[in-house]
């Protein structure tokens, strides 16, 4: 799923999107969006190992 099929499913519009940014500015400031968009990337990366690892073990069973 892409990110946009995701957005569709939680009812979220571009004007939701674009508030839900603004205040997430507000709260962080500029400078630590940067380090809190790496740490969600890494943990994105982790959460799909984790589940091709489980799916390598459900095949494997078989």
């Amino acid at each position: 799923m892409t990110e946009l099929n995701v957005m569709l499913l939680l009812g979220l519009g571009g004007q939701e999107v674009l508030l839900i940014a603004l205040v997430v500015l507000l709260l962080f400031g500029g400078s630590k969006i940067p380090e809190l968009m790496r740490g969600l990337g890494k943990g994105v990366k982790s959460f799909k190992e984790g589940m091709k690892d489980i799916d390598d073990e459900v095949k494997g069973d078989d």
